[in-house]
């Protein structure tokens, strides 16, 4: 029988899911499948979708094509209008098991229920992620606010959290099954626990994982809002070491004005308070953040204000987005700025975060680590940096203490059994 193929965008979450969606394929005994995960965080991100969706048809003819994600949620019929799409199904049907039962002709195409009418993240127990050094962990699911710029919380519901109980489980069988680091995801990973009983916070979380299971080397942490980090989680910043010394902030823009009209919930003065208190609490700590170019209205003074946020804020990982309107969204129906500034905005942003993360490795180059193995000569230092490993045959999901060098541009780590001969 053939297997089914998992063709993933987007977030660390969906990356989560479609690991779900293998297992659930997988115990539905669903053949020849393809299923294409989709994102709709931006216009490109569903063009590429439609692209591999025709390239999967023209590599695998006989094959049913299922497609989900937060595009097919948001726009269904769109993709059902593609000859290559056999169904589409939504990211509540996605996590259920008679969803992937073999297709026949009379089951339903388009079955993608209303996402707001969800409450619940189930839980789904997963022994290990095929050929991954690191695991994904869902524990939060959806998003209560509204952001002028976001389609997501139309694609993934209102806010909701996995129990603690559900995760500390989860945890324990990554481990288990040779997993060194698990890495907590959501859509709105700061807004955990609200809609539980008690209104835990994401800090009691990690806490609580972190005590139950010992076993568990490195807890990593998805994107975060910057002005919901709880005061355990900043306790836990300064006090423990198997949380990894990197945050990703969802910044989005480092001028007051624009962060108004985004509908965010900070500041540019909460972004640069925020990178100094980590800093405070570990010095060393590896700082990111995702950042819209060319969001509309958008003055060249208010994008120098975001150019400057790389340097006063001391980021080291830039994800940069050039704006693109989104159906439904408030910022689609305000002055949109021509399509070549923005690019140009977006570039200019690049070029900021690669002269960043230049002085970053520079930094790093003399320093001893322990590096996360993720495949054949490439690994990743504790606070989330890319190393090339001067060293054969060590297999991915192992964690080797190294010394980092700065050579031609990128940091290599020796491992210490070199260092000692």
């Amino acid at each position: 029988m053939a297997e089914t193929e998992i063709i993933t965008f987007g977030c660390r979450l969906n990356a989560y899911e479609s690991a779900v969606m293998r297992d659930l394929a997988s115990r539905a005994g669903a053949g020849d499948t393809v299923i294409v995960n989709t994102c709709a965080v931006t216009a490109e991100a569903e063009r590429q979708a439609r692209q591999a969706i025709r390239k999967a048809r023209r590599a695998r003819p006989g094959a049913t094509i299922i497609v989900t994600g937060c595009a097919a949620q948001i726009s269904p019929q769109r993709f059902a209008a593609m000859p290559e799409v056999d169904r589409v199904i939504g990211n509540a049907e996605k996590m259920r098991v008679e969803t992937f039962a073999p297709w026949s002709a009379v089951a339903q195409r388009v079955a993608v229920g209303d996402i707001m009418a969800v409450r619940e993240t189930a839980g789904h127990l997963l022994g290990g992620f095929e050929n991954r050094a690191r695991a994904f962990l869902q524990v939060q699911q959806g998003c209560d606010h509204r952001c002028t710029f976001c389609i997501i919380p139309y694609g993934r519901g209102p806010s909701r959290s996995l129990p603690a109980g559900a995760v500390v489980d989860q945890a324990r069988a990554f481990v288990a099954s040779g997993i060194n680091e698990i890495v907590l995801t959501g859509v709105d990973l700061t807004a955990y626990g609200a809609d539980l009983p008690g209104s835990p916070t994401l800090g009691q979380l990690l806490r609580r994982i972190l005590k139950l299971v010992p076993e568990l080397e490195r807890l990593r942490l998805s994107s975060l809002d910057p002005v919901e980090i709880d005061e355990d989680l900043w306790r836990l910043v300064g006090d423990e070491q198997r949380l990894m010394p990197h945050l990703h902030l969802s910044a989005q823009a480092g001028d007051d004005l624009i962060l108004k009209r985004m509908k965010r919930r900070h500041l540019r003065a909460d972004l640069v308070e925020v990178c100094e208190r980590a800093r405070r609490l570990r010095p060393g700590i590896a700082l990111g953040a995702d950042l819209i170019a060319g969001f509309p209205t958008e003055t060249d003074a208010m994008f120098a204000n975001t150019l400057r946020l790389v340097a006063d804020c001391g980021l080291s990982f830039l994800h940069v987005f050039p704006f693109s309107a989104r159906e439904r969204t408030p910022a689609a129906r305000m002055k949109q700025l021509p399509g070549n500034l923005v690019r140009e905005r977006a570039r200019a942003l690049r070029e900021a975060g690669e002269a960043a993360l230049a002085r970053h490795l520079t930094r790093r180059a003399g320093q001893l680590d322990r590096v996360l193995i993720e495949g054949p000569g490439r690994g990743r230092a504790e606070d989330y940096t890319p190393v090339r490993v001067a060293a054969p045959g060590l297999a991915a999901g192992q964690v080797v203490a190294a010394r980092l060098e700065l050579r031609g541009g990128e940091l290599v780590a020796r491992p210490s059994e070199q260092l000692a001969a």
